[in-house]
């Protein structure tokens, strides 16, 4: 009886030695592959915390951030009154002077204002700026309303231009049923201007171009 082939053990060995980079580079492959998985999603959850965060800002009036109307309170102003203060400010690097027509007023809650911010380019060449803002206390930002805003969108100025820059805003009524600021007396809304290093270049409609020179 023929008897069946037999593998010695130093064959069975050296088969082992054969399989095993395989087996490792493979174990490598796998690891490098999760690795890099777990990297690219680490960065695009970071690239996406940042609108997120400022969309839920918006939302909530969370850390100051106020909130868009688009008309007045269908409420109208109510009896309380309260004072609003206005701050400005300029990030490094933007040769710009930035301060408010008046530095405070009193108003009604629930009535529609408008004031005004000077802006003065103090460069011999075209800058741009894009504002930043918030309002104190921080708790306040879900009730102030802007209807329309210069901070809404970047602003690009010619040398030596100065400019008025509107804020139309209310005190939504409905803080006088938020028992937590029946002692609020006063608002400050605050902004900051920050270089824009590539500005939008917005296209210009045939004539306009000389109508934006006129008002340089």
């Amino acid at each position: 009886m023929d008897r069946e082939p037999t593998i010695s053990r130093d064959q069975s060995r050296t088969a082992s030695k054969g399989r095993g980079p395989f087996k490792g580079v493979g174990r490598d492959v796998l690891v490098a592959s999760i690795c890099g998985g777990v990297v690219a999603l680490m960065v695009g959850a970071s690239y996406a915390a940042v609108p997120f965060y400022n969309w839920f800002c918006r939302a909530t009036g969370f850390n100051g951030t106020t909130q868009v109307a688009i008309s007045a309170p269908a409420s109208g102003p109510i009896a309380r009154k309260i004072a609003v203060r206005f701050d400005s400010n300029v990030a490094p690097g933007l040769p710009w002077k930035f301060e408010p027509e008046q530095s405070e007023i009193e108003v009604n809650i629930g009535q529609v204002v408008t004031v005004f911010y000077t802006v003065t380019n103090q460069a011999a060449r075209t800058t741009a700026g894009q504002a930043a803002y918030n309002v104190a206390p921080l708790t306040v930002g879900s009730y102030f309303q802007k209807i329309n805003c210069f901070c809404f969108t970047e602003q690009t100025m010619a040398p030596g231009e100065k400019r008025e820059m509107p804020v139309v805003f209310y005190v939504d009524p409905s803080i006088a049923d938020d028992h937590e600021n029946d002692g609020l007396n006063t608002i400050t809304l605050s902004y900051t201007f920050y270089p824009v290093r590539d500005p939008v270049v917005k296209p210009l409609a045939s004539g306009d171009d000389d109508k934006r020179k006129g008002n340089f």
